[in-house]
């Protein structure tokens, strides 16, 4: 009960860090959507933070959200799930089906799966998941995600070769550097190509995320504690 408390208390106090970050940027209250990141904790423990009224969450695997959120979803309405860690082309198809956003397209071969997937999945289902490009600002070459360079082309592939529809861009910039001139490039190649999400910012640095424009923040240690 303590660790399910605990998380109630934590949201509450993320989304009154987020308001207050959002009013203090000039920006509308509720111009920011927090997508809190539920990898690696089960059902249970996520539970609790629905039933506090969270419905935007970010999952990490297919595989791992394919365990937990049929059944949540049967249980509470309105849940939006974003897909936040890497996708292999193979798991292209459960991915359109299971999270309304993927937010981690960065290669021809995926958006290539993701072109043949996503007509499928709408003339089924009537519904798309919405699509965003990861980009590796900090070129590190351990991460996920396109260096910034080739962004500008590689949505112009998804337009014209795939007709896939991006509607913004997400990084994680590197850990040992400062992380607002990663959001700050971010931002720059969004208004380049008239792109309005950016998906950038998480427990330790969300604010400064709000202050550079960010639409979502992933937050997830800040609500749910540390795995372990």
């Amino acid at each position: 009960m303590g660790t399910e408390c605990g998380a109630r208390e934590r949201l509450v106090e993320v989304r009154h860090a987020i308001t207050r970050a959002t009013l203090e940027a000039g920006r509308a209250e509720d111009a920011v959507t927090l997508v809190a990141v539920s990898k690696t904790f089960m059902a249970d423990e996520i539970a609790p933070v629905l039933e506090a009224g969270q419905r935007v969450f970010g999952e990490n695997r297919v595989q791992e959200a394919k365990t937990k959120w049929p059944g949540l979803r049967e249980r509470f309405a309105g849940v939006e799930l974003h897909l936040i860690g890497p996708l292999q082309s193979n798991k292209a198809r459960e991915a359109v089906q299971l999270f309304d956003v993927i937010e981690t397209v960065d290669r021809d071969s995926l958006a290539e799966e993701l072109a043949k997937e996503i007509p499928r999945e709408m003339a089924k289902t009537g519904r798309a998941p919405r699509l965003l490009v990861q980009v590796n600002t900090g070129e590190e070459p351990q991460k996920a995600g396109l260096a910034p360079h080739e962004v500008d082309a590689f949505l112009g592939a998804c337009r014209d070769r795939w007709k896939l529809q991006v509607e913004g861009l997400m990084c994680i910039p590197p850990a040992d550097q400062p992380p607002s001139p990663h959001f700050a490039l971010l931002r720059v190649i969004a208004q380049r190509n008239g792109l309005k999400t950016l998906s950038m910012g998480m427990s330790a640095d969300f604010e400064e995320a709000i202050q550079l424009g960010a639409t979502h923040v992933r937050v997830g240690s800040a609500i749910f504690g540390h795995r372990g």
